[in-house]
């Protein structure tokens, strides 16, 4: 059902279970609050096309899995695939809610890819849209959630430092301190380089966006333009009827007056030929 009908039916549904004497269920059905358009037509999406919406889920977790291994190329290469699959299925989503019957305007066309991209950054958003049972648009998604860095994958966190001694101690020299300088580096360049990758991802997708902006400007520009035509065509044909309208109007006048002259005429004809046809005739 489309949104518009949501509230009609649910509160079909509460009277059937009012009359069936479940008072609970007909409570739990009324709790129930009518989803926005664009979560209404991310959920169609997963509804109608099952398979691509596994595939955006299968992607997430590819993602998860690059980001736990803070692998730079293969974060760079799903990252771009995540924009174009996203920009793919909110399109989808927008043709099916066409078919349905609900329009679909460019902002709530962004809200629904901003679902999807919270369906792929969190699991159990994920789960709830492919099970139909999403109700509300999720938090915008800033980064993957439940994550934890595979080990080896990222550079160890600094523990506090323990409060100073009393008395200073002189420790040894340790001979692998060297060595794990190195690997420290060599952790945070990795890390580095992922948030560059993702970084660079995150421009692609803003300029993709923007380019989405100044494609529906331009229509916009166009549409515009289009009715500002048809508005001075449509002004001109008013003042063409209206002149005609002017016009038969004066003709009908003067064919009045005409008709009345000719009337009189006609009177004053009558009673002449009465005069002439009288008893003395």
């Amino acid at each position: 059902l489309r949104p518009a009908e949501f509230t009609a039916a649910r509160d079909e549904y509460v009277a059937k279970a009012r009359k069936a004497g479940d008072r609970e269920l007909a409570a739990a059905i009324s709790a129930l609050r009518k989803p926005t358009v664009a979560v209404w037509a991310a959920g169609l999406l997963a509804r109608r096309r099952p398979k691509e919406a596994q595939s955006l889920v299968q992607l997430g977790e590819a993602l998860r899995t690059a980001h736990r291994t803070l692998d730079a190329g293969q974060l760079r290469r799903l990252s771009h695939d995540q924009h174009v699959v996203i920009q793919e299925l909110a399109r989808t989503a927008r043709a099916l809610a066409v078919e349905a019957g609900q329009a679909v305007s460019e902002p709530v066309l962004h809200e629904v890819e901003q679902i999807l991209h919270a369906v792929l950054a969190d699991p159990g958003v994920a789960a709830q849209w492919m099970a139909g049972r999403l109700v509300k648009a999720p938090d915008a998604a800033l980064g993957f959630t439940g994550l934890e860095p595979a080990p080896g994958a990222a550079p160890p966190r600094r523990a506090a430092r323990p409060a100073a001694p009393a008395k200073e101690q002189v420790r040894p020299p340790d001979p692998d301190a060297g060595g794990r300088v190195v690997q420290v580096r060599r952790e945070r360049a990795r890390a580095a380089r992922a948030e560059a990758a993702e970084a660079e991802a995150e421009a692609e997708r803003l300029e993709a966006a923007r380019a989405a902006a100044q494609e529906a400007a331009d229509r916009a520009g166009t549409d515009a333009a289009a009715a500002e035509e048809e508005v001075r065509v449509a002004g001109e044909r008013l003042e063409t009827v209206r002149a005609a309208g002017a016009d038969a109007a004066a003709r009908l006048k003067e064919a009045g007056r005409a008709a009345a002259k000719a009337r009189a005429r006609a009177e004053t004809a009558a009673r002449k030929a009465g005069k002439l046809t009288g008893p003395e005739g």
